[in-house]
């Protein structure tokens, strides 16, 4: 049993009937719970307890939640190593079988150690940076043009019906295609190859524009136009950010054809005084070289899987923030 409590005398304020015992006058809150920095220490645990006035103690995790945490990564990261691991062990089963001689065919550890020995040469690590210094200059354009090409074919019925299916279909068509005209157009240039990044990757963006913009509730744009949002202002304001997980579904997928059409950009345009990864293919390719080829391809492979994760984690955490991904849970 707690001990009782000393009888006190009750204020009672006549005008609102209110016991005010412990209220201060001014500001009307109860002081017999607040410590000198006003905050109120009834509440506060070790956790966040206070150390001096004015100062609270570093709040420190909860027990349990580092190894969740921990044990949240191992559950994402374990069957990657493990597909990983079975793509290797597939590989030097085929290359053990003997189905195609070694120099046409070689086994992980002699890839590997022909990646190990390119990292330590700085050519090597100009090709990495050209080839991104060109994916990124050419993904940031077809950004701004699919974009701004996917707002308009929304806003327009006529551009729709007229323009909607050769956005598809120019979709569907293989970047290789392209690079004869490209040629023929601007000859061995950087902007050759620009010309295919854009062709691939701005359907693809403008198509997801264009997909969220179809999914977002018409209640939302009801909502807007009442508000006073009409024109750019209601697209900017309230149609694009509703379908901001759409958009970035296809900003991904935008990518990925932007960053095929640069390695078939820089497996036909060969620039002078700048190496690339599409360089060092087809340089393998003319020398007979699959020891390279192979190093190389798995460059190219990590890279486009690094950026793909980045777009899936700023769109889970997108779906995530407004609550879809709990839907798709239950479902």
């Amino acid at each position: 049993m707690s001990p009782e409590r000393p009888p006190t005398s009750a204020l009672v304020d006549s005008t609102t009937g209110l016991d005010t015992t412990g209220l201060d006058s001014t500001t009307g809150l109860d002081t017999t719970r607040l410590d000198t920095t006003g905050l109120d220490t009834t509440r506060l645990d070790n956790a966040g307890a206070i150390d001096e006035p004015g100062r609270l103690r570093e709040i420190r995790p909860l027990p349990g939640e580092r190894p969740r945490r921990a044990r949240a990564l191992w559950a994402v990261t374990w069957p990657k190593l493990v597909a990983l691991g079975l793509v290797l062990t597939i590989w030097q089963i085929v290359v053990w079988s003997g189905w195609k001689p070694t120099y046409l065919l070689p086994g992980p550890g002699a890839v590997f150690a022909d990646l190990w020995h390119q990292g330590h040469d700085g050519t090597f690590w100009q090709g990495i940076a050209w080839t991104l210094r060109r994916g990124v200059e050419g993904f940031a354009v077809a950004v701004i043009v699919g974009t701004a090409l996917g707002v308009l074919v929304a806003r327009s019925r006529v551009l729709r019906l007229g323009v909607g299916s050769l956005i598809s279909g120019l979709q569907t068509m293989p970047s290789i295609a392209w690079f004869p005209l490209s040629m023929l157009l601007f000859q061995i240039s950087e902007t050759a190859i620009l010309f295919v990044i854009l062709l691939g990757a701005v359907p693809s963006i403008a198509n997801g524009i264009l997909a969220g913009i179809d999914h977002v509730p018409p209640a939302y744009t009801r909502l807007g136009t009442v508000l006073g949002a009409r024109g750019l202002r209601l697209y900017r304001h309230v149609i694009i950010p509703a379908a901001l997980p759409a958009y970035v579904a296809g900003l991904g997928q935008g990518w990925a054809f932007a960053w095929r059409s640069l390695m078939a950009g820089e497996l036909l345009v060969v620039i002078e005084a700048r190496p690339s990864l599409g360089q060092f293919l087809q340089f393998g390719l003319e020398f007979s070289n699959a020891t390279r080829i192979l190093s190389t391809m798995i460059v190219i492979l990590a890279l486009g899987m690094v950026i793909d994760v980045f777009f899936t984690v700023v769109s889970r955490a997108l779906r995530a923030r407004r609550g879809l991904l709990a839907k798709q849970s239950n479902s």
